[in-house]
């Protein structure tokens, strides 16, 4: 073991230090789309061992670098002589965290709404890799890693509990200060100095990010976590089969793509209904309400009007998303929109296509699924 570590001192580390911003953007990039293929579901235990273990490892490097400082622990120990890679560990950590958190946030968000929050996210991503000396000051990742705390129970709670909404929000905050208040009272018998020196800031520090974390939620710019969009489309006919799949049939989009998606623009015969289906994720468990809101565009008072919203309860654990339907019968020719969302006003996707009357019927694509 001696022989290995002495070899990454020797070749391995001042590689590292003179390409270290080569090395952390290539890190940054490949760490995101590792945490895209990898991080499928937030109810699965690998999803949230991966979350655990970097905020555990978080918790580790602070503690045993405060533990040094205060000389409880001796710069000629054994792990003294390693601790130059603490804030190293720390920023990784806090790096695959975040990254981790924009996947599964961004799965969850309609950039209508919630790109403020997202912006957030890439924000903390990008700031691990260009603020590292950032690691060796207390105040700031201490407030970074209850931000990370924070992101984390705002949808490991829900998964938890079978429920979501305002309550199980204001539980997860709650959760948060004790953890975080528990760890601060651990960490005075470490090192009291610190925390004196620095007591103040940091609870303004704590105390402003739980009010802009409320905030960004009961605004709506939290997205609605951990339900998330998987599908949305427009069709003729949408039926329930007895071997629970289910048939649609639907306008084959005349533009080229290269795959087959249903048109934008619905000719509608007579009094033919028109359908809006859509699929939702919930973890396993989870059972919600959810809402499609029909609006048309009024030109003239250049407005979207709502005529309906129409609920439905989805349950968790299909990893296509729980299916569901609604139907409008009276709908009159213009630009229709159906969102999707929670009944906490929540938004999830939407849908907009254009409704025109049509002499003949069009030529119409079944599929079953």
């Amino acid at each position: 073991m001696r022989v290995l570590l002495g070899k990454w001192e020797e070749h391995a580390w001042p590689f590292y230090e003179r390409y270290e911003r080569h090395i952390g953007a290539l890190s940054f990039v490949f760490g995101l789309i590792f945490d895209s293929l990898t991080l499928t579901r937030v109810d699965l235990w690998f999803d949230n061992t991966v979350f655990i273990v970097h905020l555990m490892v978080v918790l580790g490097t602070i503690v045993l670098l405060y533990f040094f400082e205060s000389g409880k622990l001796r710069e000629t120990s054994f792990i003294g002589n390693y601790t130059k890679y603490l804030p190293v560990a720390m920023q990784f950590s806090f790096g695959n965290l975040f990254s981790g958190f924009f996947v599964f946030y961004s799965r969850s968000a309609s950039l209508i709404t919630s790109w403020p929050f997202l912006i957030f996210l890439m924000m903390l991503l990008v700031g691990n890799e260009l603020f590292r000396k950032q690691y060796m000051r207390f105040t700031f990742h201490i407030s970074i890693f209850f931000i990370a705390l924070f992101s984390y129970l705002i949808f490991v709670l829900p998964v938890l509990l079978g429920a979501m909404g305002a309550g199980v929000f204001i539980l997860s905050g709650l959760v948060s200060l004790v953890l975080m208040g528990g760890f601060l009272a651990f960490f005075v018998r470490i090192s009291p100095v610190q925390l004196r020196a620095h007591w103040r800031m940091l609870t303004v520090s704590i105390g402003l990010v739980y009010v802009v974390f409320n905030v960004l939620y009961f605004t709506n710019i939290i997205p609605p976590i951990p339900l998330s969009l998987k599908e949305i489309g427009v069709y003729h006919t949408v039926a329930w089969e007895t071997n629970g799949a289910y048939r649609f049939t639907y306008e084959l989009e005349k533009r080229f793509y290269f795959f087959e998606r249903p048109s934008r623009t619905f000719h509608r015969i007579a009094e033919a209904p028109v359908y809006v289906y859509s699929a939702v994720f919930a973890p396993t468990d989870l059972k919600t309400k959810i809402f499609h809101r029909w609006s048309y565009f009024d030109e003239r008072r250049n407005i979207w009007v709502t005529t309906d919203n129409l609920s439905f309860v989805i349950v968790g654990g299909r990893d296509g998303g729980w299916r569901g339907f609604t139907m409008k019968q009276n709908i009159s020719p213009a630009t229709w929109r159906v969102e999707v969302m929670t009944d906490r006003d929540q938004l999830l996707g939407r849908t907009t296509f254009g409704v025109i009357t049509a002499s003949e019927a069009p030529e119409l694509i079944s599929k079953q699924e």
